[in-house]
């Protein structure tokens, strides 16, 4: 355990190490305690998307260096995809990483006009700036800019369209729905035809100087949890344009050595005010931790995530429900665009459990899930949150499933068990694990009567 204990440590201070140290200099410092404390708290909250997103662009483009290309998922998801918690197989997904530090880029999108697609254009921050897809610019495809803080052009001729971030790197994430196997070689078609390049390359002119690639500090979680946040938060906040709505609060932050491209050590400060740092940090953890309760509500047994993602105006201001989002999981859709209620408790309050119990969902013929494009329920064991092996190979059941049957009167019975119910019931059978388990239901294009108020599906009910 020594050992381990010291290569971590190493590791930790490596890190540190390996931060930017240029920049300006921490000058006005705050000899309070209490204020330091309140600061500490403050920003960590703040800065916690950020720093998920940029371990996140750690892994999926620095370090392997994807900047700048497509990433496609080829495989449906299921029992052996152990990777995220909770795995869609609606889609397949496209990543792409941009960096827009030496120039815009430019993506050339195909018409799609046989099912539901999604660009979404996350910034630094984790607002959801952007979109293309069904339900922004319809199924015609096109030519889209995606142009960071230090660009002033005008639009080229030939771009439909100039997405501006406020920072010089974006994810866009990218969702091809999937039919089901036999689909995958129309998806794969589909996702060779998203093409991306640069803006010299696409009007045909000399590429301005790369970017250089050795400025990324090393991201470990000891450090992003400690008073050297402050080192990732003053690197991110130097690769974006802080929005005027925000200047005086990071001016404001700026008495505990934050700021864009600030150079922090943490020596800088008495063991007094590093104390009160590391408490404020401690607290923000918690806070993040125990956000869950403002991200939702709670109606017949489901949990209705609220919004909890979307654009600069919409999440203004809300920076312990951002930082509660990205805690429970980066990258959400708008509401707009996709709605996913979790179930996880029967008519009795009491949680799934299919080792003691079947369970039946019926919906009357008004509330079958109101959806633009379609909608899927999703099976996933517990706690490890994954799908689990069965022996009909279905891992989700929804408005595209095979065979489904509808009663007379248009309602519809969903049965969820460890063993089949039999005869025509099998038709609308998703197996449970022989055990706990948890259901998410994914709307996508939901109605806008789906919204206001969140729709919630009917409670679940013990079979008889």
């Amino acid at each position: 355990m020594k050992k381990r204990k010291g290569l971590t440590w190493y590791l930790f201070l490596f890190a540190v190490l390996l931060l930017p140290l240029s920049g300006c200099s921490l000058t006005n410092s705050t000899e309070n305690s209490n204020e330091a404390r309140a600061l500490a708290e403050e920003a960590y909250i703040f800065a916690y998307p950020m720093l998920e997103n940029y371990r996140t662009m750690q892994v999926q483009a620095i370090s392997p260096d994807r900047f700048n290309r497509f990433k496609h998922a080829t495989e449906i998801m299921g029992p052996e995809y152990k990777d995220i918690v909770r795995p869609n197989n609606d889609t397949l997904y496209s990543t792409l990483w941009l960096d827009l530090r030496a120039e815009p880029m430019v993506l050339h999108i195909p018409p799609i006009t046989d099912r539901y697609y999604s660009f979404q254009f996350v910034d630094m921050y984790t607002h959801n700036f952007a979109y293309t897809g069904v339900r922004t610019t319809g199924t015609r495809g096109g030519v889209f800019m995606v142009a960071g803080p230090e660009w002033n052009g005008e639009k080229p001729a030939g771009v439909n369209e100039v997405f501006r971030s406020e920072g010089n790197f974006v994810l866009c994430l990218v969702r091809t729905a999937l039919e089901g196997p036999e689909d995958l070689e129309n998806v794969h078609a589909i996702q060779s035809r998203y093409d991306v390049e640069p803006l010299s390359g696409f009007l045909g002119v000399a590429p301005p100087a790369p970017s250089p690639m050795d400025v990324f500090p090393l991201y470990l979680q000891p450090a992003a949890e400690s008073v050297h946040f402050i080192n990732y938060f003053n690197f991110l906040l130097g690769q974006l344009k802080v929005h005027p709505s925000e200047e005086e609060l990071i001016e404001r932050f700026g008495a505990i050595g934050i700021g864009p491209g600030f150079y922090f050590n943490a020596d800088n400060f008495g063991p007094e005010i590093r104390a009160a740092i590391e408490a404020g940090i401690t607290s923000a953890i918690k806070q993040i931790e125990a956000s869950r309760e403002i991200l939702g509500e709670r109606k017949n047994g489901w949990v209705l995530t609220r919004r909890i993602f979307g654009n600069r105006e919409q999440m203004q201001g809300l920076y312990l429900v951002r930082a509660g989002a990205a805690r429970m999981g980066l990258y959400g859709n708008d509401l707009e665009e996709a709605y996913y209620p979790t179930g996880n408790l029967d008519a009795d309050g009491e949680l799934f459990d299919a080792s003691k119990h079947s369970y039946v969902l019926r919906f009357e013929k008004d509330e079958i899930p109101p959806v633009d494009a379609f909608w899927s329920i999703t099976m996933y064991n517990l706690p490890e949150q994954l799908m689990v092996e069965n022996p009909i190979g279905r891992y989700s059941i929804g408005d595209r499933t095979e065979g489904l049957t509808f009663g007379e009167d248009g309602s519809l019975e969903l049965y969820f068990s460890k063993t089949s119910p039999g005869g025509e019931k099998e038709r609308n059978w998703l197996p449970t694990p022989d055990g706990p388990f948890s259901l998410t239901l994914r709307m996508y294009l939901p109605h806008e009567r789906a919204l206001d108020p969140l729709y919630a599906p009917p409670v679940i009910r013990k079979a008889e």
